[in-house]
């Protein structure tokens, strides 16, 4: 696994825990 890959990997999760978050609890995101 190359870098790129691992920081696209991390990119991809974060944002996937953000979206969840908002999801979760959208008062805190919107």
């Amino acid at each position: 696994m190359t870098l790129f890959h691992l920081v696209g990997a991390i990119v991809a999760t974060l944002l996937l825990v953000y979206l969840i978050a908002a999801l979760l609890f959208p008062e805190d995101f919107l």
